[in-house]
């Protein structure tokens, strides 16, 4: 079987700094913050009090009242999502649609932790016979895929991939394998996650994972700077529409970029720490380029998983001087991490739009935040630090590395 070209021609997204894709451009460009005191819960007594959540979060118009209930909060965050990608998208309006030719994959590093954290409450204070018949159907890491799917009658492939902060990239690697061999002519895909809750933000607090600093959420994530001290905490999700692209061609479908090659690999290390020269994530890059059919020099971008960990951020640095050699210096690099946070398992989605409007577009967002350089530990690469960078773009990487020792890097190109 002859391999298909994929492209993508539908953005969704709900995140920190935007509800929609349009305000998320905005954002970006501008170097805006979506890190904030967090309000979900009374975070007093944890160490860390701040987070990346969805501010005014409305999901009345894509969510029926009597369904709300039924659905947890990363369930939620992705039904809105994909409501826009799909709307502008226009694939089911399009001639020729054929629900059985649609699938949905997305992922989920968590699921419906904040459903399984009140039910566990309800059995301490309340016994089993209280515990919510919606518990296994709103926590399940699935419910997210199944929801779409069954909303909108895609009747085609339908998986959802965890892979903890990778999960959303591997989906959309996934999803352009299924329709570059003809299992599909459509797939929606991306990631969703909510995982800002009392035990969610404990966890990552206790094993050393987190920014501390408390007295200025806004400038908490930092990477690739001296002074960064973890992650931030983020929820939200990044849901893209896959398509043949013949078929896009034909119904004369907005064209944002190609999807052209996914590298997988793990580092087979450490269950939380990158290995410290980076080899995981330098082979996942090798591979993606190797699958687009590129040359190293060719790439001009790279979408850094840039969490502002210390360890994480010179990983990343050393793997991509290794992959690139001296090429690596002409690369232009930034983290949307530093404006949003850390989706966990959507980070790959709602980068992969940003890569995608790059494209299209011909701007590069900047790295926010990033005052001084880790030049002592080797991070001393282009970052686009803290302005935005109009320059056309032909060809990039967008990484995401996740717990596990999980690597991803999709390549996307213009078209």
């Amino acid at each position: 079987m002859s391999r298909r070209r994929v492209v993508v021609t539908g953005l969704g997204t709900v995140n920190p700094i935007a509800l929609t894709v349009p305000e998320y451009w905005q954002g970006l460009l501008a170097g805006k913050s979506g890190i904030a005191p967090i309000t979900q819960f009374d975070a007093t007594h944890h160490k860390v009090k701040f987070a990346g959540e969805v501010k005014n979060f409305d999901p009345s118009g894509s969510i029926e009242p009597r369904e709300l209930r039924r659905l947890d909060r990363f369930t939620q965050l992705a039904l809105v999502a994909a409501d826009e990608a799909i709307r502008e998208s226009g694939i089911k309006t399009s001639p020729g649609y054929n629900p059985t030719r649609v699938g949905v994959i997305l992922g989920s590093g968590i699921g419906g932790i904040r459903e399984f954290e009140d039910g566990v409450g309800v059995l301490i204070t309340k016994g089993p016979h209280r515990v919510s018949p919606f518990v296994i159907p709103k926590m399940i890491a699935n419910a997210a895929a199944g929801n779409v799917s069954i909303k909108h009658d895609f009747r085609g492939p339908n998986t959802t991939v965890t892979t903890a902060c990778s999960s959303a990239a591997h989906a959309i690697g996934d999803a352009m394998r299924q329709i570059a061999y003809g299992f599909a002519d459509i797939i929606v895909t991306g990631g969703t996650e909510a995982a800002i809750t009392p035990i969610g933000l404990a966890g990552f607090i206790n094993c050393r994972a987190l920014s501390e600093r408390n007295d200025s959420p806004q400038t908490a994530s930092r990477p690739f700077d001296k002074n960064r001290d973890g992650f931030v905490l983020s929820e939200g999700a990044g849901i893209l529409v896959l398509e043949e692209y013949e078929r896009a061609k034909a119904r004369g479908a907005t064209i944002y970029c190609e999807v052209l090659g996914c590298g997988n690999t793990a580092d087979a290390f450490h269950i939380t720490a990158p290995h410290e020269d980076g080899r995981g994530a330098a082979a996942a890059m090798q591979q993606a380029i190797l699958e687009a059919g590129w040359n190293t020099p060719d790439v001009q971008y790279v979408n850094a998983h840039g969490t502002s960990t210390p360890l994480g951020d010179v990983a990343e640095t050393l793997a991509m001087k290794k992959v690139f050699g001296d090429h690596a210096k002409k690369l232009m690099i930034s983290s949307t991490k530093s404006m949003i946070g850390h989706l966990l398992g959507a980070s790959g989605g709602v980068e992969a739009i940003a890569c995608a409007l790059s494209l299209k577009h011909g701007v590069i967002h900047p790295t926010i935040n990033l005052h001084e350089q880790d030049i002592a530990a080797g991070c001393d690469l282009d970052y686009v630090p803290n302005t935005a960078r109009q320059v056309r773009v032909t060809k990039v990487l967008s990484n995401s590395f996740g717990f596990g020792g999980h690597n991803c890097s999709l390549a996307l190109g213009s078209i």
